[in-house]
């Protein structure tokens, strides 16, 4: 099966709407999908009803921020009850102060000669509680500052360039209590993303297995082929079950089209053993 448990709508920084990501999803060959939007829910049920409707096997996800050593860190929420109290509590406090952190990426950008970020940023956005660092990119890129959103987040919006304003989010415990008491699969998404040195990987990854976490993304857009080897070898050592997910976004923003990575590696037990 053509397993994708990894992408975004307008609900948070996609460029599609959850329906219409199902029906390229199903385009694109996916059998069995799940949407993960960062840190919201509120787009499942529209996302749910669609697959139904075209033979596509649904998966309801999330993904959640935290802050880790200093660090942002996302963990993907898999086959989960999105109308569990404490989850969607958790979640709605993760989300606050978005806004504040929108201003003060505005004040950066503005200081560097890109005025009028903030409500650029804000024609993006299809949920104001959930204005993040894509919406900023894309008004950059409509001013014609950068060509690409890539290129956008080579010169701002990453720790030590304009438009970089970290956040304090959930923490690596809430996060996997949330999920797991929603009944559901915490998995550590894209970890090369998040340039750990050993000690670093070491230290989160048994702080995550203490907390309850499952499993890793391997196969996913953000990984080289060397690094998806990396991962493999990493969720056999730590036992952590595999997953996979392009991470897309949109066209034209996204590494990867939907369902179109290599399958997770053989030898791994992925994290949908029991699911079907």
């Amino acid at each position: 099966m053509n397993i994708d448990l990894h992408c975004h709508s307008t609900i948070s920084d996609g460029l599609l709407k959850p329906d219409e990501v199902a029906r390229l999803a199903r385009n694109k060959g996916v059998d069995v999908w799940a949407l993960t939007d960062h840190d919201e829910v509120s787009g499942l049920a529209l996302a749910r009803a669609t697959a139904q409707e075209i033979g596509l096997t649904f998966v309801d996800g999330v993904e959640i921020s935290i802050t880790w050593a200093n660090k942002t860190i996302h963990i993907l929420g898999l086959h989960l009850d999105p109308t569990n109290a404490e989850l969607c509590a958790g979640l709605a406090h993760t989300r606050s102060g978005r806004d504040r952190r929108a201003q003060q990426i505005a004040d950066q950008l503005a200081a560097v000669g890109i005025p009028g970020a903030y409500d650029g940023a804000l024609k993006y956005v299809a949920n104001k509680s959930l204005i993040g660092r894509a919406h900023f990119a894309r008004y950059i890129v409509e001013l014609g500052v950068c060509p690409d959103v890539k290129t956008v987040f080579g010169k701002y919006l990453v720790e030590g360039k304009p438009g970089y304003v970290p956040h304090a989010w959930a923490t690596l415990e809430d996060a996997v209590r949330w999920i797991r008491g929603a009944g559901g699969v915490a998995v550590i998404a894209h970890p090369g993303r998040y340039h750990f040195d050993l000690v670093q990987e070491t230290a989160f990854i048994e702080q995550f297995i203490e907390a309850g976490g499952a499993g890793v993304e391997v196969i996913t857009s953000a990984h080289s082929p060397a690094e998806w080897k990396y991962y493999e070898a990493l969720a056999k050592k730590y036992q952590l079950k595999g997953s996979r997910g392009s991470d897309y976004h949109g066209p034209g923003e996204s590494e990867a089209e939907l369902g179109a990575l290599p399958p997770l590696p053989a030898p791994l037990t992925p994290v949908w053993q029991d699911w079907f």
